[in-house]
Formats: C-alpha cells, sequence, structure tokens
C-alpha cells in the first residue's frame, strides 16, 4: 500500500497506530488492575490489540514506500528503525491481552486463577503497556524530527 486518496498511506495509518496503541496499553493496564474494568472492556481491548497488530506491519511498509520514495536521511533512517522495532511492542500487548482474556474466562467460570498468577498477568501488563507507550511515543517523536527537523516545536 502506498498512497490512498491521493495522500502516502503512512502519513494516514500512522495517526491509527498512535492512537490504537496508547488506547490499547492503558486500557490493557486498567483492567489488568479492575476486574470491573475488565470485565466490561476485555473484547474491546482484544479488539484494539488484535487490529494494531494487523496495521503496525502495513503502517510500516508504507514508511518503508514512503523512505524510497524520498531518499533517505539519518532522521528518516533513524524513525525507520524504531518503527520496525513497533512490531514487537504492540504482539506484547496482545499476548498479554490474551493472558488476561484467560485470567476473566476463569473467573467468568467460577474457577479464579490464583491471586499470583493474576499479579503476575497484571505485572506483565504494566510492562508491556509501558514499554508500548514509551515506544511508540519514540516512534513517533523521531518522525516529527525526520519531518520538521529543526522546525518541530
Amino acid at each position: 500500500m502506498s498512497m490512498i486518496n491521493g495522500l502516502p498511506a503512512h502519513v494516514l495509518l500512522v495517526h491509527i497506530i498512535v492512537v490504537f496503541v496508547p488506547l490499547t496499553a492503558v486500557l490493557l493496564i486498567m483492567a489488568a488492575l479492575w476486574p470491573a474494568a475488565r470485565r466490561r472492556l476485555i473484547w474491546l481491548i482484544t479488539a484494539l490489540a488484535a487490529i494494531t497488530v494487523a496495521l503496525t506491519p502495513i503502517t510500516t511498509d508504507a514508511g518503508e514506500w514512503l523512505e524510497h520514495k524520498l531518499g533517505g536521511s539519518p532522521a528518516i533512517d533513524k524513525h525507520a528503525d524504531l518503527g520496525n522495532t513497533m512490531i514487537y511492542f504492540v504482539v506484547g500487548l496482545l499476548l498479554v491481552t490474551a493472558m488476561l482474556i484467560v485470567v476473566h474466562l476463569r473467573a467468568e467460570r467460577g474457577k479464579p486463577l490464583g491471586r499470583a498468577i493474576t499479579a503476575l498477568v497484571a505485572a506483565l501488563a504494566i510492562l508491556a503497556g509501558g514499554a508500548a507507550l514509551v515506544q511508540v511515543y519514540r516512534v513517533g517523536d523521531s518522525g516529527s524530527h525526520a519531518v520538521w527537523g529543526a522546525q518541530a516545536p
């Protein structure tokens, strides 16, 4: 995918990633720590995590197309390198979401997992969510500097 309605696809798709990664991370952490939120949000979080995992490589592929079209620079190369790592962070969110689904389903069926396992899943949610938040910031910041350079606010 290279263009959408005359615009580079990367420019449009990146906005979905910039919204979905933090939203998924924050909701995942909240659901891991708060059972009432888990009951209400687990399937929304699952959908967000799955969509984000699907769109991340599409976004990076569109970014690589744009990089080749514009030509490289050290700032674009740094952004591309960071962007290529984003898949690991969103897959981490999806994997921890799957663990939280197990916690949720066991609780719903009256056979909750032990506190230690639930606490471990919560800790992993905080770790995966926090890491994804930091990485999406790093990727976005490097992208903005690649586009705007010294003009970046």
